[in-house]
């Protein structure tokens, strides 16, 4: 098998578990952090691929249409991990945008494919997210809401790159005589 249908297979994997984790509901946000090089066996920041980014900006989409989430990009630290989304996030969120555009050098492959095939996408800053998933080591925690939970998922990579997920849950507040009881995250703390 090829490394581009290797991919595929473990991205459809990833995203049917993703998908019955339960974690994700319509109009929360997804960060994806993804080093391509990582996904080719490379070193993170030396071999950008955008035929591996239009793969996973694919995968992405299908997570979308499952379960209604919205998407959000991590850009590379020469973008100090800005974020690209779609401008209904960024006025929806009051994100500010900022002054930049990714591009393979300078933002990431996967940054810049998702910039060149979103519908109307901005850059901000920073975001705030309830889940996402870090492929290649490229390190999504300062884009999650606190507190962040990691996630076990059966698939360990895609490609050749390690891949890890989180979701966020309510803070817990209030001490020993608080009642947890009725929350969303009953029965999901870890």
């Amino acid at each position: 098998m090829d490394l581009k249908e290797r991919v595929r297979e473990d991205l459809g994997k990833m995203i049917d578990e993703w998908v019955g984790s339960g974690f994700l509901h319509k109009g929360e946000l997804f960060v994806l952090g993804c080093s391509t090089s990582e996904v080719a066996g490379k070193h993170i920041g030396t071999s950008g691929s955008e035929e591996i980014a239009a793969e996973i900006f694919s995968a992405m989409k299908d997570l979308q249409k499952r379960t209604g989430v919205r998407l959000a990009f991590q850009c590379c630290e020469h973008l100090n991990r800005a974020i690209v989304v779609e401008r209904e996030t960024m006025q929806t969120e009051r994100y500010e945008e900022v002054s930049a555009i990714p591009v393979p050098t300078a933002g990431g492959s996967m940054a810049a494919y998702a910039y060149k095939n979103m519908d109307d996408p901005v850059v901000v800053e920073h975001i705030k997210a309830v889940a996402g998933m870090d492929i290649g080591e490229t390190m999504i925690g300062m884009q999650l809401k606190h507190v962040a939970v990691p996630l076990r998922f059966q698939q360990k990579s895609i490609g050749d790159a390690h891949v890890s997920g989180a979701r966020t849950r309510p803070k817990l507040i209030g001490g020993k005589r608080a009642n947890y009881e009725n929350t969303r995250m009953n029965n999901r703390c870890t």
